[in-house]
C-alpha cells in the first residue's frame, strides 16, 4: 500500500472511531423489564419518544376585551420562539379553546427550567432609583411613599439591599431588539445579558441617562430588580447590561425570553404530564422494522448485483449511516419522521453516488483499461456529476434549514448531513478500498458486474409529445380534485381538530386500541399513551367521541374508563408557519435556478424547476385522488421529492454537458437522447433501491406512517419518469436559436 493510501486509511479510521464514539449507542439500551440501562445519544422527536405535555392558561383578567381577544393568539407566537431559541427542535404547540395552550416538548429533562422559561412575562423596565435616604427609611418601616416602592436586589454575596424604586416605568422593555449573554472582564469572567435598543428607544435612553447622571437606575424583570447601576454619564449608543449573581444557563435563558419578547398576559401551568410519541409505539416498530428490511434487501441487491463493488457499496452504506448518527448527536440534533424521511433520501443518495462509479467504471472497462487506470478515470468523471447532484440538493437542504421551522428544518438538518456523510464514504471510502484492491499484495486485475440492462437505445425523445399530454392531464384532474376538497386536503396538522382523553382501569396496548377504531375510520388518528400507560390520547379532525366510546364500551367490557376531556385544539401549522414554509420552497427554488444557471445554462435550471413542480403537483393531485390529507409527515415526504426529484435530474443534465463535447456531430435530439440512453442503467438502479426501502414502509409500517410511505412512493416514481420525460425533453423544445 502507497503512503498516501496509509494516511487515507488513517484519517477514515479516525472519522470513523469519532463517530461511533459519539453516536454510539444511537437509541436507548433497556433491560428485560423496560427500564433504560444506557442512554441513547441521538435525541428523539415528539413523534418518536414523546416527552412533556403541558397545558397553560393566558390570565387575561387584567386586559382590555380587545387585547384579551389578542393575547392567547399573541402568547402562543412569543412561546413558540422561545421553545425554538431553548434549542428544542419539532415541539407542538396548539391553541386550546378560548385562553389555553398545549405544549408538547420532546426529551426535555430538565422541566424546572422548561417551565420558568414559559412562564416568565419578561415584562422588562428601566426605573430610577430614590436617592433620599429619608423616603427609603420611611418605606422600609412601612410608610407609602407616594409615586415609589420598595424593592429588594439580590447581591453577590448573598445578602439584599432595600432600594426606593418609582413605580412608573422611565423606559419599557418594548423598544429592545436583541439580547446576548456576555462575560465580564472585571469579575473573574461572570456572565451578564447585554441588550440593545431600537433608535427610539435608544434616544429615550439617551435622554435618561443624561439628566440623571450620578443617581442609580433598576432594571426590573417581571417585577424583580436584577440591577441598579449608577448612571456615570450618559448613554447615546442604545446599549445597556443586566447584572446579577447568574449562571451561564440563567443567562441564557433570560437573553432568551428578552429576545422572544414580553407575554401580553401571565401564563400558568395547569396541566403538565409525561406523554409517549405521537405516532404510537406499535407505529414506530413496524416502521423501523420495514426501514431495517428495506435495507437490508438493499444491502442483499448491491452485493448481488455488484459482487465485489457492491460488497464495498455496502460497507460505505453502513459507514454513511454511523456517520450521520455519530453527527446528530454531535450537533445534538433532533431525529424525527421528517428526519427519517431526510435519512430515507440520504439512503437513495449514497446508493446512486456508488452506482454512478461502478457504472464509469465499467464503462472504462469497456474501453480496454486496466484496474488502475479503470478506476481513476471512472472516478474523474463521476466526480462532477456527484458533485454537482449533491451540492444543488445541499443548496436546497440549507436553504430549507435556513428559513424553514419544525418539521422542515428537522428534514433539512439530516438531509445536509446525510448529503456530505454520503459524499464523503463514495469519493474517499469507495475510492480507498478500490485504489487498495488495485494496489495490494492480494490486488485483482478488473472488477466483475451484472449488467441487466446493455446498451439500450429506446426513443425517448420520439415519445416527449405524448409524456407532455400525460403529464398535464395528471396534474390537471389531481389539482382540479385538489382544489375541490379544499379543507378536506388538511389534516389536524394544519386545520386543529378535538383532543380526547381516556383513562382505563388497566393498560391496554396500542395496537388494539387502533384495531378496535379503525371501523369507524379512526385507526391511524394519532394515538399517545401518558406515563402510566392507562390513559390515552386521540387527535382527530372531527368531533367523533360518541363513536369512540360506544367502540370502547362494546370492546373493553371488562376494562372500565373515564373521559378526562374532549376539547377543540387550533392547528399546530398555523398560517404563519404555513406561509413561511412555501417562502422556503421559493427560496430553495431560486437557490437552485441560480447554481445551475452557473453549473449549465438557464435553461437547464427551467427545465429543472419545472420537472421538480411537476413531481409536486402529480403528488398533490395523488393524495387529492385517494382522499388523503397533508399531515406533518406528508409534507416531509413532498420535501424529500424536491431533494430526489433535482439530485435525478442533474444526474442526467450532467451526462447531456458531456455528450455535448463529444458528439459534436450529432443533432441536439441525437445527444439528450443518447444521454438519456447512458443514465437509463443508473436510472433504474437508483430508483430501484429508494423504492425498496419506501415499498417496505409502505407495506409493513403500518397505517400511521402509509400516507408518508404512498406520497414518497408516487413522488420517486414521478421523479424517475420527469428526468426522462420532462426535463431533459423541455431542452429540445426550448424556445432558443441554440436549443433548436
Amino acid at each position: 500500500m502507497g503512503r498516501n493510501l496509509k494516511w487515507k486509511a488513517i484519517l477514515v479510521v479516525l472519522i470513523i472511531g469519532f463517530a461511533l464514539w459519539m453516536g454510539y449507542p444511537p437509541l436507548d439500551i433497556r433491560d428485560s423489564e423496560g427500564n433504560i440501562v444506557e442512554k441513547g445519544k441521538v435525541n428523539l422527536g415528539l413523534d418518536l419518544q414523546g416527552g412533556m405535555h403541558l397545558v397553560l392558561v393566558v390570565d387575561t383578567s387584567d386586559l382590555t376585551p380587545q387585547e384579551a381577544k389578542d393575547a392567547p393568539d399573541r402568547a402562543l407566537e412569543i412561546i413558540r420562539n422561545r421553545i425554538d431559541q431553548f434549542g428544542v427542535l419539532e415541539p407542538s404547540i396548539q391553541r386550546q379553546g378560548s385562553d389555553r395552550i398545549v405544549i408538547q416538548l420532546p426529551g426535555v429533562t430538565d422541566r424546572e427550567r422548561a417551565i420558568k422559561l414559559l412562564k416568565s412575562t419578561a415584562h422588562l423596565e428601566f426605573r430610577l432609583v430614590s436617592d433620599d435616604p429619608e423616603f427609603l427609611k420611611k418605606a422600609i418601616t412601612g410608610e407609602i411613599v407616594p409615586g415609589y416602592e420598595l424593592k429588594s436586589l439580590k447581591l453577590r454575596d448573598g445578602k439584599t439591599e432595600e432600594l426606593l424604586v418609582e413605580k412608573k416605568a422611565s423606559l419599557k422593555g418594548d423598544t429592545l431588539v436583541d439580547a446576548t449573554t456576555d462575560f465580564s472582564q472585571t469579575t473573574f469572567n461572570q456572565p451578564y445579558v447585554s441588550i440593545r435598543l431600537n433608535n427610539v428607544g435608544g434616544a429615550t435612553f439617551s435622554e435618561l441617562t443624561g439628566a440623571n447622571v450620578g443617581k442609580r437606575l433598576a432594571i426590573v424583570l417581571d417585577g424583580t430588580v436584577y440591577s441598579a447601576p449608577v448612571i456615570r454619564e450618559k448613554i447615546p449608543s442604545g446599549n445597556a447590561q443586566i447584572t446579577g449573581n447568574f449562571s451561564v444557563q440563567e443567562a441564557n435563558d433570560l437573553a432568551i425570553v428578552l429576545r422572544a419578547g414580553a407575554l401580553p398576559a401571565p401564563v400558568k401551568v395547569i396541566e403538565e404530564r409525561t406523554v409517549g410519541p405521537t405516532l404510537g409505539k406499535d407505529s414506530i416498530e413496524k416502521g423501523i422494522k420495514a426501514i431495517i428490511t428495506g435495507g437490508l434487501i438493499v444491502l442483499l441487491f448491491m452485493a448481488v448485483y455488484y459482487l465485489i463493488s457492491g460488497l464495498i457499496a455496502d460497507f460505505a452504506l453502513i459507514l454513511n449511516m454511523v456517520l450521520i448518527t455519530g453527527a446528530l448527536a454531535y450537533f445534538h440534533a433532533t431525529l424525527t419522521l421528517p428526519g427519517i424521511a431526510g435519512l430515507v433520501l440520504t439512503i437513495g443518495m449514497s446508493v446512486d453516488a456508488n452506482v454512478l462509479i461502478f457504472e464509469r467504471i465499467r464503462e472504462e472497462f469497456k474501453l480496454g483499461k486496466s484496474m488502475r487506470a479503470a478506476i481513476q478515470s471512472g472516478f474523474q468523471r463521476a466526480y462532477i456529476t456527484i458533485l454537482d447532484a449533491n451540492i444543488t440538493t445541499l443548496i436546497t437542504a440549507l436553504i430549507l434549514f435556513q428559513f424553514g421551522t419544525g418539521p422542515v428544518r428537522g428534514f433539512a438538518t439530516v438531509l445536509s448531513i446525510g448529503i456530505i456523510s454520503s459524499m464523503f464514504t463514495a469519493l474517499v471510502v469507495t475510492r480507498l478500498i478500490l485504489d487498495f484492491l488495485a494496489t495490494g499484495t492480494h490486488k485483482i486485475n478488473k472488477l466483475v458486474m451484472l449488467q441487466f440492462v446493455r446498451n439500450p437505445k429506446i426513443n425517448f425523445i420520439g415519445a416527449r409529445k405524448v409524456a407532455y399530454v400525460v403529464s398535464v392531464v395528471l396534474i390537471v384532474i389531481g389539482m382540479f380534485t385538489f382544489i375541490k376538497r379544499r379543507e378536506a386536503n388538511y389534516g389536524i396538522d394544519f386545520t386543529g381538530g378535538v383532543l380526547q382523553q381516556y383513562r382505563f382501569e388497566r393498560f391496554i396496548p396500542l395496537n388494539d386500541i387502533r384495531e378496535t377504531l379503525r371501523p369507524i375510520g379512526a385507526g391511524d388518528v394519532p394515538i399517545q399513551q401518558f406515563s402510566d400507560k392507562r390513559e390515552i390520547l386521540i387527535r382527530t379532525q372531527e368531533d367523533n367521541s360518541g363513536q369512540i366510546m360506544g367502540k370502547f364500551k362494546s370492546t373493553f367490557k371488562d376494562n372500565r374508563f373515564e373521559v378526562m376531556r374532549i376539547e377543540r385544539v387550533g392547528p399546530s401549522i398555523g398560517k404563519d408557519l404555513r406561509g413561511k414554509a412555501v417562502k422556503t420552497v421559493i427560496f430553495a427554488m431560486i437557490g437552485i435556478c441560480l447554481y445551475v444557471s452557473f453549473r449549465f445554462e438557464f435553461r437547464f435550471a427551467i427545465a429543472a424547476i419545472v420537472a421538480l413542480l411537476h413531481d409536486v403537483g402529480i403528488s398533490l393531485g395523488a393524495i387529492a385522488l385517494t382522499h388523503r390529507e397533508l399531515s406533518i409527515p406528508v409534507v416531509a415526504a413532498l420535501l424529500t421529492i424536491v431533494g430526489y426529484s433535482i439530485n435525478d435530474t442533474i444526474v442526467v443534465f450532467d451526462r447531456i454537458r458531456e455528450d455535448r463535447k463529444l458528439m459534436r456531430k450529432s443533432t441536439y435530439k441525437e445527444i439528450i437522447n443518447a444521454s438519456i440512453n447512458q443514465t437509463f442503467s443508473r436510472t433504474l438502479l437508483t430508483s430501484l433501491t429508494t423504492l425498496i426501502v419506501v415499498l417496505a414502509l409502505y407495506f409493513f409500517g403500518g397505517e400511521v406512517i402509509n400516507d408518508f410511505a404512498f406520497v414518497m412512493l408516487v413522488g420517486i416514481i414521478s421523479g424517475t419518469y420527469s428526468s426522462i420525460f420532462i426535463a431533459s425533453p423541455i431542452l429540445i423544445d426550448w424556445p432558443s436559436k441554440r436549443a433548436r
